[in-house]
Parts: C-alpha cells; sequence; structure tokens
C-alpha cells in the first residue's frame, strides 16, 4: 500500500476514534456525573481518569512500535475504542465512573501516539503538515461528537444510556476500518510488521535517558503540558460554567463544538507555516493566544461571548500543537521517533490529567469559576515564558 492510500485510511480511522472518544465525554460526562451524585471537588478526578493511562503508556507504546511495528501495536487500541463505551451503560456509581474512563483512556492514548509516529516515519519532508491534516480529520469527529451527544440527550430526555450506545457504535467502526488497515499495510518497519521476541529493556532505557538530556524536546514537552492542561481543563468546566448560566445542553454542544471546529479548520493551515517558516514562532504566538481568552471566560456572561472566546482558545490551541509533535521528531534522532513522540505525549496526558483536578479544588473555593480561569490563562503565558528562554537557539 502507498504512503498516500495508508495516509488517507489512517485519517478514517482516527476520524471514528476521536468521534467516538470524545462523545463518550462532551458535554456527557459531566451531565452524566453529576447524576449520579458526583461533588464537585471530585468532578476532576472523573475527567481526569481517562488520561492517566496516556501517563503509563505514551511513552512505552511508542517505544514498542519502534520495535514491533506500528500496526501491531495499534490493534490494541482499536479493541478498546470497540469495548469500553458499552461498559458505561452498567455505570451507577463514581467509582465504577472513574473505573471505565480509566479503560477507555488506553484507547486514545495507545492509538494517538503510534498513528503520529507512522505519519511522522513515512512523511518526513511534509510531517507538520500530514501530522495537523490527520489532527484535523480526527478534529472533524471531534467537533460533530458534541452536537450529536447534544442532540441525543435532548431528543431522549437525557437517556445516558442512548448516548453510549451511540458511542459504543462509533468504536465499533474504528474496530473495523483498524483491521483493514492493518490487512492493507504493507509488512515494511515502522508498519508493523516487524518481528522480535524480545525486547532489550537497556537498549529502551538508553533511549528515553537521550531524550530527556534534551533540553529542545523537554522545553516543548513542557509546553504540551500547559497546552492540555488547560484545554482539559477548559473543555470539562467550560460545560459546567455555562450551564451556570441557563444555557440548555444544546447551547452548550454549540459553544464547546465551535471551538473544536475552528481547531479543525486551521490546523492545516499551521502545519504548512510550521513547515515553511518553522516551529517555534507558532507556538510562542499559540500560547499568548490560548492565555489571554483563558483570563477573559469569567466576565463573558453571554452566549454569543462564550462562543468568540471558545472559538479564540482553539486557534491557540492549534497553532500550539501544529508545531510541538513536529518539532520533537525534528530534534530526535530517527530510531528514537516513536518514543520522542510517546514521550511528549506523556507530558500532554499529565498536564491534561491535572488540570481539571486541580481546577476542580479551585472552583471548589470562594474563588470559583472566576479564580479558576483566570488561573489557566496565566499557566499558558507563563510557560510560554519559559519556552522562549529554553529555545532560544532554535529555529
Amino acid at each position: 500500500m502507498d504512503k498516500n492510500g495508508f495516509f488517507v485510511v489512517l485519517c478514517a480511522m482516527g476520524l471514528f476514534a476521536i468521534f467516538s472518544s470524545t462523545m463518550s465525554k462532551n458535554p456527557v460526562l459531566p451531565l452524566f456525573a453529576e447524576s449520579l451524585g458526583v461533588p464537585e471537588h471530585l468532578m476532576g478526578f472523573v475527567a481526569a481518569a481517562s488520561t492517566v493511562p496516556g501517563i503509563l503508556v505514551s511513552l512505552p507504546s511508542g517505544s514498542l512500535s519502534d520495535v514491533f511495528g506500528r500496526r501491531r501495536v495499534l490493534v490494541t487500541s482499536e479493541f478498546i475504542f470497540a469495548s469500553a463505551p458499552f461498559v458505561y451503560i452498567f455505570v451507577v456509581s463514581f467509582s465504577q465512573l472513574v473505573l471505565v474512563r480509566f479503560y477507555h483512556g488506553f484507547a486514545t492514548a495507545v492509538f494517538g501516539t503510534v498513528a503520529i509516529a507512522a505519519i511522522v516515519e513515512t512523511s518526513p519532508k511534509n510531517k507538520a503538515a500530514r501530522v495537523a491534516t490527520f489532527s484535523s480529520t480526527t478534529m472533524i469527529g471531534r467537533g460533530a461528537a458534541p452536537f450529536l451527544g447534544s442532540y441525543v440527550l435532548l431528543i431522549t430526555n437525557s437517556s445516558y444510556s442512548s448516548v453510549y450506545v451511540s458511542v459504543g457504535v462509533a468504536g465499533i467502526v474504528t474496530l473495523l476500518t483498524g483491521l483493514a488497515l492493518y490487512q492493507l499495510m504493507s509488512p515494511r518497519k515502522g508498519t508493523g510488521n516487524q518481528r522480535r521476541e524480545w525486547i532489550d529493556l537497556s537498549h529502551l532505557f538508553r533511549g528515553w535517558t537521550r531524550i530527556t538530556s534534551n533540553k529542545g524536546i523537554v522545553a516543548t514537552s513542557l509546553v504540551e503540558s500547559a497546552m492540555y492542561f488547560t484545554f482539559g481543563a477548559f473543555e470539562f468546566f467550560l460545560v459546567l460554567y455555562a450551564e451556570s448560566l441557563g444555557l440548555d445542553e444544546l447551547l452548550i454542544g454549540i459553544v464547546m463544538g465551535a471551538q473544536l471546529v475552528a481547531i479543525m479548520v486551521t490546523k492545516p493551515f499551521m502545519g504548512k507555516i510550521s513547515d515553511a517558516y518553522g516551529r517555534r514562532k507558532p507556538v510562542l504566538v499559540g500560547m499568548i493566544a490560548g492565555g489571554l481568552p483563558l483570563i477573559v471566560t469569567p466576565f463573558a456572561t453571554q452566549f454569543p461571548e462564550l462562543i468568540a472566546l471558545s472559538i479564540v482558545y482553539g486557534l491557540g490551541l492549534s497553532a500550539v500543537t501544529s508545531s510541538t509533535t513536529p518539532l520533537v521528531s525534528d530534534l530526535a534522532t530517527k530510531e528514537l521517533q516513536g518514543a520522542s513522540i510517546g514521550f511528549l505525549r506523556t507530558f500532554m496526558d499529565v498536564g491534561q490529567a491535572l488540570g481539571p483536578i486541580l481546577t476542580g479544588f479551585i472552583v471548589a473555593t470562594a474563588m470559583g469559576y472566576f479564580g479558576a480561569f483566570i488561573a489557566l490563562g496565566w499557566i499558558l503565558l507563563v510557560f510560554d515564558i519559559i519556552f522562549y528562554w529554553f529555545t532560544n537557539d532554535k529555529s
């Protein structure tokens, strides 16, 4: 199978995978958690549970795909995408919900790392544009999910089981698409047919040491962590903030979907800018563009204002994340491509996991949403300065 065909099928699988994953949480998850009686200060744990697996397996899965090839590792994530959604139907408590979210999180953790490593490996000259296009394709699913999820809730009188059955159908399509991709992939290194019967752990650890000693990779990973710290928190608590203003499920879905559509539309363009003009400047500008609307959010009380701020934040995230992955790839050696991307995504998941948890504690204090959103904005601005300082010699 040629590289273009491989890329197209991988994008199709990514679309259904992320549609399934997003619909399971946005906007249904916080509302489902509320219906189970989850207290406000524990809401962040519900949001973060699915990102913890990324902390645990992103780096190992990237390294394993360097060793065994990409397609074998992808199969694991496809099975989880297809099976996890149906377990939500039986959830009746906070602890059960956290466990299901934890299991579901392994799907996106493995899939995201290995799929991007495969793209970077097969498209070295236009990696940023292709990674951004892949991301935008997944954003079609991510952008459509809040609208459809809200609509299903509306027409079923808030039947959460109906939503998760829909999520499961999308997960099954992901599995079927992945199995088709597995059959079409040619048996060459990096596409999943490289055979090994053992792993030299010392070799893996040496590779990880080389990655952690690279100042540019670490600084870029910190930026990724900060960006997704705010994204995880903003995505979750903007829903509850909008609900507190009196917006119904459909309007909340539009607010959240507008942000994701903005990311989807602009990411390929941002990737081309990164390929043409360098990785560093889009990151620096994007962090500012993401931080300012967060600071303004607690002053917004109307539906149009929330949409505008959601979109501007999405543009900032688009600029940053279109450059971070290719920058890490540029700085890593060829044999550590998967591991370096796994390292980046580990930081991403640490940020996305901690964001809702820590923000939840702020929201539960007297500072409420006002203090929470302003703190999130300043985090991006501070880490933008850190990135500028430590990558001042990077182009």
